[in-house]
């Protein structure tokens, strides 16, 4: 690609080539502006990419990715722009094993409730009242990620739509601003340690909470996560993410890959963008950056933007993650096709810091890793802010991995013993050298119960014409979520 000069302009400049920046950059040039997307790697997809090591390709980080069902954004794009993407189903998505029991989730979410109620001890009728109400929240909230008309910001059509759902909506009421601990009490079902475990287990790689904090409206759409259109893009998501950088290309849009921009400067009613590779100027800019992180491009102190430092304040009570990147080799003891392994040590202790993993691992006939291996990506979240005050981060972050290794001895042997061929290491400076992400923050705010997180649904830029878009706005975490954030934002930006 071409060297930019500084007479080059576009309308948007988009900055990071995470799933939110995709989405902003694709539906900006789909309809029609002139956008440059940045990005500092030299592959796309941020937290949620796919890197080659040892001629072995993993996921960056170990999750679910949804969106692919049938009108679903991801499956719409795919269609759309004939990109070359091959998505599993697979089943059941996820494997749950802890101390006292071993639980599949499968896609079919009435045959989870059966497993659930037929589980020794169960209370069957408060278990299927649980989801009945579960259900209707969901059905609620999902119905709005299907239907980008209905997320703000909206026009006459999308309010209409809004009004003719009030109904639906008013049940919500009851719950917003309260965790999901007081909903499974209110339905009898807060000590039946199954399910329990399990939505504590989920809400925690998705709502970023468990079942004490996570706010309850988000925590019980977030339940029907394996049943909504969850997939496996064969060869790493990354490669849905390099297809959404081609269909940008295709359209026009220049995808400045790698270029890591280093300087925003506003001055003449235009945007002023330095990177490595030269410099352009911009009528918008959108960001797929933490807040922190757009403070130092412009140049800023805490203080000088109150909402930039009111979104640090709240990333800064989140998560890093501890990985550890496996291959193994494949054997009769590992299902064929691509899966996922979770894993809960101690049930009576935090989710974090090795007693919750996540195991991600890719299919046999992927062609991952050579001569037979297959590649497993591994992950525990840490609490980033006090790991990153303390004086021994080397040795916290190795007793983690310590506690990693064990638990996959105990509940995973499949993925360690005699088929480990490779393991490598990560933690939070790893993502913060090669995301950039200020700290190695990951996952974006957590939904906490409280109010707060009604706040901000509308787009409102930081700076004139400067809008974040990422993990760290609404809608929120995952993939399909950012996307969906960055595709409402370039409605908002070609409105205006």
């Amino acid at each position: 690609m071409s060297t930019p000069t500084p007479t080059e302009h576009v309308d948007v400049a988009v900055i990071g080539a995470g799933f939110g920046g995709l989405g902003c950059a694709l539906r900006l040039a789909e309809r029609g502006a002139s956008v440059a997307l940045y990005e500092t790697l030299n592959y796309p997809g941020g937290c949620a990419s796919t890197f080659t090591r040892h001629r072995c390709r993993f996921e960056s980080g170990a999750t679910l990715f949804s969106g692919f069902g049938e009108g679903q954004l991801m499956a719409r794009w795919i269609a759309e722009h004939d990109l070359p993407v091959e998505v599993e189903f697979i089943d059941p998505p996820v494997v749950l094993r802890t101390p006292d029991f071993e639980l599949a989730i499968p896609h079919d979410k009435q045959a989870f409730i059966d497993q659930l109620c037929a589980l020794p001890g169960a209370p069957v009728e408060a278990i299927r009242r649980f989801f009945a109400a579960q259900g209707e929240v969901a059905d609620t909230l999902w119905a709005l990620l299907s239907d980008p008309d209905l997320l703000p910001p909206f026009g006459p059509g999308g309010l209409l739509g809004h009004l003719k759902r009030v109904p639906r909506y008013l049940p919500l009421l009851r719950i917003m601003g309260r965790p999901l601990e007081v909903v499974l009490r209110r339905y009898g079902v807060a000590d039946f340690a199954p399910l329990r475990i399990t939505l504590d287990a989920l809400c925690q790689i998705t709502v970023q909470a468990g079942v004490a904090e996570a706010e309850a409206p988000f925590a019980l759409s977030t339940v029907d996560y394996p049943f909504q259109g969850t997939g496996h893009v064969r060869g790493g998501v990354g490669v849905l993410a390099q297809g959404l950088c081609d269909a940008v290309a295709r359209l026009g849009g220049q995808v400045r890959m790698p270029d890591r921009v280093k300087g925003l400067r506003f001055e003449g009613g235009r945007w002023h963008i330095t990177s490595r590779r030269g410099a352009l100027t911009a009528d918008r800019v959108v960001a797929n950056l933490l807040p922190q992180n757009v403070r130092d491009l412009l140049d800023l102190c805490p203080g000088e933007r109150p909402a930039l430092d009111e979104l640090a304040a709240r990333v800064e009570t989140g998560w890093g993650a501890v990985m550890l990147y496996l291959v193994v080799e494949d054997h009769g003891g590992l299902r064929p096709s691509a899966h996922h392994i979770e894993i809960v040590q101690d049930p009576a202790a935090p989710l974090i810091e090795g007693n919750h993993l996540f195991c991600s691992v890719s299919a046999a006939d992927e062609e991952r890793a050579p001569e037979g291996g297959r590649t497993v990506t591994v992950s525990t979240h840490v609490p980033l802010a006090p790991l990153l005050a303390a004086d021994d981060q080397a040795a916290q972050i190795e007793g983690i991995q310590q506690k990693m290794r064990a638990g996959l001895d105990r509940f995973a042997p499949e993925l360690r013993g005699p088929h480990l061929r490779r393991e490598m290491t990560a933690s939070p400076r790893t993502f913060e050298r090669f995301t950039g992400r200020y700290g190695g923050y990951v996952g974006g705010i957590p939904r906490r119960a409280g109010l707060s997180n009604y706040a901000g649904l509308w787009p409102s830029p930081v700076a004139p014409g400067l809008y974040l878009v990422g993990d760290t706005v609404f809608p929120g975490q995952s993939t399909l979520a950012t996307a969906l954030g960055g595709y409402k934002l370039a409605e908002h930006l070609m409105g205006r």
